[in-house]
């Protein structure tokens, strides 16, 4: 058996689908190595310095465009920050034409999140600097899932052999794909649950566990991954009502209980407390919720620099 080298430079970061466990393995190593950076007192390297980077968010974000912003500025790279709302895409400009006007300004990477399923790797096939999807629709959210992974690494010392239960929307979660696809590459093993209207047909052939009882999912758990009911996503009538939602499938003390005592508890945020998950447990000793924000913060810088910088991983090959 032979050694490759894996390298993500210039490489379009759009999805975990396609992605293999050498990259991500690479992606997490150097996020360890970032957040060592997170943690100083003076928060700054030079290491992209003259990169630019334009932040171009055609729906709403906190976390994943604050995170990229810093994680640019403090890695040394000039950030930019565009507002679809204050911008000529609220003039009827077209998504190729902006694109088209954001490249011939010489940025470097381009951090983009856009309603419509695909529409990161439409803009890959349209212009040369790097794309990094922070999101296309409800297909994937590349960073979210790598940032999970991170956090599991982080208190579990693995990924390998973990049962991992993902409680929720899944038919509209972009987080619940893309972790899909990163858990399973790295050896995880993979339960879904939520309401049968929330769960996409044919999801089971991944080769996850898929119940229609969230008890099924969350019992001897290793990990719990609680996803927000996107309304905004969502037809009426999905299910009955919110109260009978959070009685059903709504995770509390209870039913986490049925997880292993040591069992972490995770959500990609922001939250619907009292309604996917209670308060009590959202906050306490289980929940690694805040830390999933400062590792956020950590895969993005590792992922600028290695798609720019360059970076490489030992694989094994036939």
């Amino acid at each position: 058996m032979s050694k490759a080298q894996v390298s993500l430079r210039n490489k379009d970061i759009l999805g975990l689908e396609t992605m293999s466990a050498a990259e991500m393995d690479l992606i997490l190593d150097t996020a360890k190595e970032m957040k060592n950076i997170i943690d100083r007192d003076i928060k700054k390297a030079p290491t992209l310095r003259g990169k630019s980077i334009v932040n171009l968010f055609f729906e709403n974000s906190t976390r994943t465009r604050t995170s990229f912003e810093l994680a640019g500025k403090y890695l040394g790279a000039d950030v930019v920050n565009i507002s679809t709302s204050s911008s000529s895409v609220a003039k009827g400009e077209s998504l190729r034409d902006t694109l088209l006007t954001v490249e011939a300004m010489g940025v470097d990477i381009v951090v983009m999140r856009h309603e419509a399923e695909g529409s990161a790797q439409f803009a890959a096939s349209v212009v040369k600097p790097v794309i990094i999807n922070a999101g296309d629709g409800a297909h994937e959210h590349p960073t979210q899932g790598l940032l999970d992974m991170f956090t599991i690494k982080q208190y579990k010392g693995k990924i390998a052999g973990l049962k991992v239960a993902i409680i929720g929307d899944i038919l509209h979660s972009r987080v619940a794909r893309s972790n899909i696809w990163g858990l399973l590459a790295m050896g995880a093993e993979v339960h879904i649950a939520g309401p049968q209207t929330l769960l996409p047909r044919g999801i089971e052939k991944t080769g996850i566990h898929v119940h229609n009882r969230v008890e099924e999912a969350l019992d001897q758990a290793d990990v719990v991954n609680v996803l927000r009911i996107q309304r905004e996503r969502q037809q009426k009538g999905l299910f009955p009502s919110a109260r009978e939602y959070a009685r059903i499938f709504g995770v509390n003390a209870k039913r986490l209980a049925l997880a292993k005592e040591d069992v972490l508890l995770m959500h990609p945020g922001p939250m619907n407390r009292g309604l996917e998950i209670a308060p009590d447990i959202a906050y306490g000793e289980q929940s690694a919720i805040q830390e999933q924000v400062k590792n956020g913060l950590a895969i993005r810088m590792a992922l600028l620099f290695l798609v720019l910088m360059g970076g490489t991983h030992i694989e094994a090959a036939n």
